[in-house]
């Protein structure tokens, strides 16, 4: 009646059984339990053990010569199954912390470039906190008008974040009044900016380079996307194209920097 529900709430087949026998028929010694469930009696009692630490069921030996065992109040499961959520989510959290460095070893030894692709504003997210596992200095262009307009809480924790890890970052942004205006006191500590004059549309658009990726976001009010390439090549083509363009850029002075 039960056991589909129970091995899905994450119990084995044979707990799922020894449990739902526990339920239909209350207190209940080991032998009785392994002839119903159909089970030897060494399984039942390790079956029986496991079930106890689980907090499902109860070992009475208050009742006379023979132990019984009974089942706990179903509400435990849920406390279980909470837990369990719990923890594949803290296992995904862990996951994605390493998930870049493994793809990177991966494609070291095999010697495969790897591009991934992220749509929506979790998928800008996770881009941007790719590069929170940079070694050296991020190199990045960036409209900052279109990330102020479209994902300016989750930039803010990005920048936070990396504020904290003290992970550095150059930037080149469109001279813009708005741009001069928003950037001059703009985490100043980990970030040196420099501005570019060009008569050009806003990009919609943040690219990034560092150890060895180089990863891109669109921004928009229709979709976002987003693409994380790594191939030394490729970064190493667009770190030198950064620099050259940094050596030409204007530096953008800090708040407290007489112009």
């Amino acid at each position: 009646m039960y056991e589909q529900t129970l091995t899905n709430a994450g119990l084995s087949k044979e707990q799922a059984s020894v449990y739902q026998l526990l339920m239909q028929g209350g207190l209940t010694p080991a032998g009785v339990i392994s002839k119903r469930a159909a089970l030897k009696r060494g399984l039942t009692y390790k079956v029986l053990e496991q079930l106890i630490n689980m907090g499902l069921v109860q070992k009475r030996d208050d009742l006379g010569k023979i132990t019984l065992f009974q089942a706990s109040h179903p509400g435990v499961l849920r406390k279980l199954t909470e837990t369990k959520a719990e923890e594949v989510k803290n296992a995904q959290v862990s996951l994605e912390s390493v998930m870049g460095k493994m793809v990177s070893d991966y494609n070291l030894v095999t010697g495969k470039p790897n591009v991934q692709f992220f749509e929506g504003l979790e998928g800008v997210r996770r881009v941007l906190d790719d590069s929170l596992s940079a070694t050296g200095v991020i190199y990045s262009y960036a409209d900052i008008e279109s990330i102020e307009k479209y994902i300016h809480g989750v930039n803010e924790k990005y920048v936070e974040k990396r504020d904290k890890f003290n992970i550095k970052k150059k930037a080149i942004i469109l001279d813009t009044p708005f741009a001069r205006d928003f950037l001059k006191d703009y985490h100043r500590e980990t970030t040196d900016i420099k501005l570019i004059k060009h008569d050009s549309p806003p990009f919609h658009t943040v690219m990034q380079v560092y150890d060895n990726k180089v990863s891109y976001i669109t921004l928009s009010e229709k979709e976002m996307i987003g693409v994380i390439i790594e191939d030394p090549h490729i970064f190493e083509m667009h770190k030198y194209l950064f620099e050259y363009s940094w050596d030409k850029a204007e530096s953008l002075p800090k708040l407290d920097t007489p112009k």
